[in-house]
């Protein structure tokens, strides 16, 4: 665990998706979003027996894990309101998971895709990856315009957007390089601090295209109504053909859980694979969970966007093959995305 104690000192590079972040369902953020106080985490109450948090929990048929309030944790929403042995903790940024997987509080963490790789190094291969868990969630909506109808037409746009220096802005760069454009010169990006500025820049009048996540678009698409999804940046990266998949999310476990007691490991993605099967074929149900556990505070709000977050849980071979393809490219663009260097075949589990 030594390891882990000294990532401390790399909090500042927990690469974090605001799209995760709690919102309510006017589109503002909580305290944890809008970045003034960290989210208070939910957890089961402590079953009697069992390790206090900080202390070795392997021995324990409960495994603790922390998932971010948006798309990671609208996928094991079926887990979360199932109430068995396994105890869960949901946070506003994934800085807030990072220092309680550091300290042991935390067996598996569902964080951002290029962020387990820089865990990865930092810890000197401490950390597993066991599932993708959400694919690309980055769209471009225009409010009251047709102009953009590919990424060429970017060109000479102004774009509002939140994530800088994190998959938002590696993924942006990267498809605009891919179409031609120079993202230094070709297009102005406005960068604001949450995902929320851009909703309220689009309202205001004072931007009209804007690189959002789900669940903001359709946030934002509840108060404007002439706002359209111009451009699907999977969509974009898919037609790119290039072997890799742009992924936003995946589920990382400490490596000593992995190694001392895979069984449990297996267990929990057996349990994560049907909840996320059981919440694509019941939106409605999943919807008002969501909003039961505070992940999303309208249910209404849970249930349009569910559909377009992506969501997922690819293990094995398949995840080996989408995630490294990624994080090859994020490499190759921007090396310190990934923490200098690709992580090494031990990284992905079940490979």
């Amino acid at each position: 665990m030594k390891a882990l104690k000294t990532l401390a000192l790399i909090l500042a590079l927990a690469l974090t998706l605001t799209a995760c972040g709690a919102i309510r369902s006017d589109g503002e953020p909580t305290e944890a979003a809008g970045g003034s106080q960290p989210t208070e985490s939910q957890e089961p109450a402590q079953p009697e027996g069992e390790a206090p948090a900080g202390e070795d929990s392997i021995q324990s048929e409960a495994i603790r894990v922390g998932a971010l309030k948006g798309p990671t944790a609208m996928g094991m929403v079926r887990m979360i309101s199932d109430g068995g042995v396994n105890r869960y903790t949901l946070a506003g940024s994934a800085d807030e998971l990072t220092p309680m997987l550091i300290k042991g509080e935390l067996d598996v963490a569902c964080v951002p895709a290029n962020l387990a790789a820089v865990l990865y190094n930092k810890t000197e291969g401490q950390i597993v990856t066991l599932a993708v868990n959400t694919l690309g969630v980055l769209y471009i909506v225009e409010n009251g315009g047709e102009s953009v109808q590919s990424m060429e037409d970017l060109k000479g746009k102004t774009i509002v957007a939140a994530g800088k220096g994190s998959t938002p802005e590696f993924g942006l760069r990267y498809l605009l390089e891919q179409n031609g454009l120079d993202p230094d010169r070709d297009v102005a990006v406005d960068w604001k601090s949450e995902h929320a500025e851009c909703v309220a820049a689009l309202a205001a009048g004072t931007a009209d295209i804007a690189l959002l996540p789900q669940p903001f678009v359709t946030v934002a698409q509840g108060k404007l109504e002439n706002l359209r999804v111009a451009l699907d940046l999977t969509e974009e990266w898919d037609a790119l053909d290039n072997g890799s998949a742009m992924i936003t999310g995946v589920a990382v476990a400490r490596r000593d859980l992995v190694e001392e007691r895979p069984e449990l490991v297996d267990k929990f993605l057996m349990e994560y694979a049907e909840s996320v099967e059981w919440v694509h074929e019941n939106t409605a149900g999943a919807a008002e969970l969501v909003a039961q556990n505070g992940i999303i505070e309208s249910s209404a709000v849970a249930e349009k966007a569910l559909p377009h977050c992506n969501i997922v849980c690819l293990t094995g071979q398949e995840m080996y093959e989408k995630l490294s393809g990624y994080l090859q490219v994020l490499a190759e663009a921007a090396p310190e995305s990934v923490g200098g260097v690709l992580p090494r075949d031990d990284f992905y589990y079940g490979t």
